[in-house]
């Protein structure tokens, strides 16, 4: 099946997914006054916000997609930090973003039409200050202080690994960087949320080819290498390119140590991992030159789960009933995935047949819809 095909039959699967777990009804309220979410309006040009300000703590958005691409709306702080985000919004759809901002301070929303670039962007002010979920409730502040350590863990085992990588590269060693690519890419995926965060790490760790960047930030990483090794062949420029990730990384792990993370972030982390998943692994665009884009799929459910587990204190005091469905969801997919296992890793996505896809589109949608709930149920 080409590539165009897989594309056409994505979007249809997708389309049909994106409906089955997010609202079509028109935002509860114009604005942030009386604790209501504030109305976002995407078009494919415009970003409307209902509201320039809001006061310190927990802030709702609904965004409203009423353009004809697929759009995601962020909310950053200072140096494009990503303070929360929200993605795969289909035309004529409605999804909520619920951020944390306990401090006050000028911060910035965006729309992205197309999930590209830099966005639709305008200023937007928080008043006061609040006090952090996490010093005010005790379960919050271990399940935050307990996935701090989780990523910390991932971390120390990605450098290493990508270090593997990087020596098979620059040893001309090109069979056993093919091999250890995807192995190497796993950690990175499971904790992709907290990364992205950092707005200048991603780019030029994971970004793709024609990925929008700023000025001077050329083509390097992960998929760099990756079109390397499967498709131009190690160039003269390759060892420094694979230097450059282990400088990247290093400076990912130094960022991470003294990162503080809320509450919500993890909730929402949580979704943007199933969000990649939709985006990019299902469609085949993520490894789109060595196809091992199910090894990142694994990953990035993985990830998912251990930000849920993280909150599962939390989540059985306030709503019982959602811990065992996603419980549930998220062993149907781990079985799912298991199908399609070739001795330590998995079939390459260009083995997939359309049913393959679908399946796995389903199982991704069934799920995103009760993860999607983890935020709300948080901050409640």
């Amino acid at each position: 099946m080409s590539r165009t095909s897989r594309a056409a039959l994505f979007t249809a699967f997708a389309t049909v997914a994106v409906a089955g777990c997010t609202s079509t009804a028109p935002p509860a309220a114009d604005a942030g006054g009386g604790g209501g979410p504030i109305a976002v309006t995407a078009g494919d040009t415009s970003c409307e916000v209902a509201a320039a300000d809001a006061p310190a703590g927990t802030i709702t958005f609904a965004v409203r997609n009423t353009g004809s691409k697929i759009t995601e709306f962020y909310l950053y702080g200072t140096g494009d930090r990503i303070m929360g985000e929200v993605e795969n919004i289909g035309p004529g759809l409605t999804r909520e973003l619920i951020v944390e901002v306990p401090d006050g301070g000028t911060y910035t929303t965006a729309c992205k039409p197309g999930m590209v670039g830099d966005g639709i962007r305008a200023p937007f002010a928080v008043t006061g200050a609040a006090t952090r979920s996490v010093d005010s409730d005790t379960r919050l502040a271990e399940a935050t202080a307990g996935y701090h350590r989780w990523v910390t863990s991932q971390i120390e085992a990605l450098v290493p690994k990508t270090q593997e990588f990087v020596d098979a590269v620059q040893a001309g060693d090109v069979e056993t960087a093919k091999a250890l690519f995807p192995v190497s890419r796993t950690y990175w995926e499971r904790i992709e949320p907290v990364a992205e965060s950092f707005g200048d790490i991603d780019p030029k760790i994971d970004g793709r080819e024609d990925d929008e960047r700023d000025p001077g930030v050329g083509f390097t990483g992960y998929h760099r290498l990756e079109k390397d090794l499967w498709v131009d062949g190690l160039q003269p420029d390759s060892p420094a390119i694979a230097d450059q990730l282990m400088t990247d990384l290093a400076d990912l792990q130094s960022r991470v140590a003294t990162v503080e993370l809320t509450p919500v972030q993890l909730a929402n982390g949580a979704k943007e991992l199933l969000d990649e998943v939709a985006t990019g692994k299902i469609t085949g665009e993520e490894d789109r030159y060595s196809h091992t884009d199910l090894w990142d799929f694994k990953a990035n459910v993985e990830g998912s789960q251990g930000a849920v587990a993280a909150l599962r204190p939390v989540i059985d005091a306030k709503d019982p009933a959602l811990g065992p469905l996603l419980d549930e969801r998220f062993a149907a997919v781990d079985a799912l995935l298991e199908e399609y296992r070739d001795g330590d890793g998995y079939r390459l996505y260009t083995e997939l047949s359309e049913d393959d896809i679908r399946r796995m589109t389903e199982a991704v949608d069934a799920l995103g819809e009760p993860v999607s709930q983890v935020a709300g149920v948080v901050t409640a």
